[in-house]
């Protein structure tokens, strides 16, 4: 028995030594949630300002946009908008703004939303203290809505840092602070919700919040309980105009970038790798032989660096700088951060085979970024139709280019006509595409297509790749070749 009881004990004691290891790191993460923010915010009030801005406009407006013109009630909002009417009330006026910002150096340069101070013809900056000064405009960034100010002040000035919004997690406190519908250094608290939210932007990298967000909250700071700046308070999403707990603030990685080159140069300049891109989708993968569904397509590659380091269309980029590329909106962000004219390797996967591309960056801002506009889209009478995948084809003849706005050059299957039950209407396909590659290899005739789709059998592939192009816009699209 007392041999028998030693194993026992330990097993007791080791039971009991995991329990309290698990209770303190339980009572540790409880501890490390705030029991109040006063500190913080005492801490970083100095740092962040209201701002006005005045802007010169037309003394009457009419009711454009409320009422349609002719309608018994346009003098009523007209009354509404112009209450001063008559010479008084037709001169110019001065219309007034609200907005947030924050100060990120002692010598005055100040952070606010592109669209806080957009027309502004006066910028004022209100301090903490009570202190006001003018502010000039540095530069702006539409694409991420951020806009650099500077104050020249007799004094250095509090200010804050930016934190590594990468290290935020969901779950982890935040605070904001700034001028929500008009009343001054509010601050506001709760927890990150989300991570890498996309809204409209190209390079929108948006950290999601509960922290109550309101109008004239735009262009303020989101702390972390560290007092490091992560993200600013850029929009909200609300079906009344009032927080209901969905906030977005562009995430400091993206801000300080901007911030530094429009300190630098009073604009940006991001770098461009000179291709059209698109995201790999599982059937797309599958025509291709892909692992899994990552990467970008190379649907296009128009002359610019990416031309000039060889990339063709079909390409899958799936390295970018010695970082895995896991689709589009990634990629479009990391060439954005990388400076112009570095030289990069691209990682390409091309054909099955895994191929390495030294490209020289360009500058995006310098890049006339045209897109034809969408042809007409029309059914032309050809002399040789046939149907295939859902798709009525026909190769181009001198007749279906000049009725598609082709150039005389322009190479391919046009499509006449669309089966709508078919999957290639589900795909978006319509009659006026035309059809330039199949299986990554160009098809002139509707044998070459019948070509690649028996050789996709014989692989054992169950969809196969087609190139599209609609008013000179590429995409890839995978369609079934199981019925076929």
């Amino acid at each position: 028995m007392r041999e028998g009881s030693r194993p026992v004990r330990l097993i007791w004691l080791a039971t009991v030594s995991m329990f309290m290891i698990v209770s303190q790191s339980i009572m540790a993460q409880a501890q490390s949630a705030p029991s109040s923010f006063s500190s913080l915010a005492e801490r970083v009030s100095p740092s962040v300002v209201n701002i006005t801005t005045s802007t010169m406009v037309a003394g009457r407006t009419g009711p454009q946009g409320i009422v349609p013109e002719g309608s018994p009630f346009e003098d009523f909002f007209r009354e509404f908008q112009n209450p001063n009417p008559g010479p008084e009330g037709d001169r110019p006026r001065r219309s007034s703004a609200l907005g947030s910002g924050f100060v990120v150096s002692e010598d005055g340069y100040i952070v606010t939303n592109n669209h806080v101070i957009e027309g502004a013809d006066e910028i004022t900056i209100e301090f903490f203290s009570g202190k006001e000064l003018d502010a000039e405009l540095v530069g702006t960034d539409p694409n991420t809505d951020i806009a650099l100010l500077k104050v020249e002040a007799d004094e250095p000035l509090p200010f804050v840092k930016f934190g590594n919004s990468d290290d935020s997690k969901v779950g982890d406190w935040v605070m904001a602070m700034g001028n929500p519908l008009g009343q001054g250094f509010s601050v506001s608290a709760g927890i990150v919700s989300a991570r890498n939210r996309a809204l409209s932007g190209t390079y929108d990298d948006y950290i999601q919040t509960d922290a109550a967000i309101n109008r004239g909250n735009s262009g303020g700071p989101l702390f972390n309980m560290n007092g490091d700046v992560i993200g600013v308070n850029t929009a909200i999403l609300s079906p009344n105009g009032g927080s209901i707990g969905i906030g977005f603030s562009m995430a400091s990685n993206v801000v300080t970038k901007v911030v530094d080159q429009l300190k630098q140069y009073g604009e940006t300049r991001r770098g461009w790798l000179g291709v059209r891109i698109q995201d790999v989708t599982p059937d797309m993968a599958e025509a291709l032989g892909l692992e899994s569904a990552e990467g970008a397509m190379v649907s296009d590659v128009p002359d610019g660096p990416a031309m000039d380091a060889g990339m063709k269309s079909g390409d899958v980029i799936v390295s970018f700088d010695g970082k895995p590329v896991t689709d589009t909106r990634q990629l479009v962000r990391i060439v954005g951060n990388t400076e112009v004219g570095k030289s990069v390797r691209v990682v390409v996967n091309r054909n099955g085979n895994t191929e390495t591309l030294l490209v020289t960056l360009g500058r995006r801002e310098e890049t006339a970024q045209t897109v034809p506009a969408s042809q007409e889209q029309a059914t032309p009478e050809a002399p040789e139709t046939r149907d295939l995948m859902g798709l009525t084809l026909s190769p181009l003849t001198a007749e279906l280019r000049a009725e598609l706005g082709l150039a005389d050059t322009a190479k391919g299957l046009a499509v006449t006509d669309v089966d709508p039950a078919a999957e290639a209407y589900e795909k978006g396909l319509r009659a006026g595409d035309v059809i330039t590659e199949a299986g990554q290899a160009e098809v002139l005739s509707i044998e070459d297509l019948e070509d690649k789709v028996t050789e996709a059998k014989d692989a054992g592939r169950k969809s196969l790749l087609l190139l599209v192009r609609r008013g000179g816009d590429p995409r890839f699209v995978a369609l079934s070749i199981e019925d076929n």
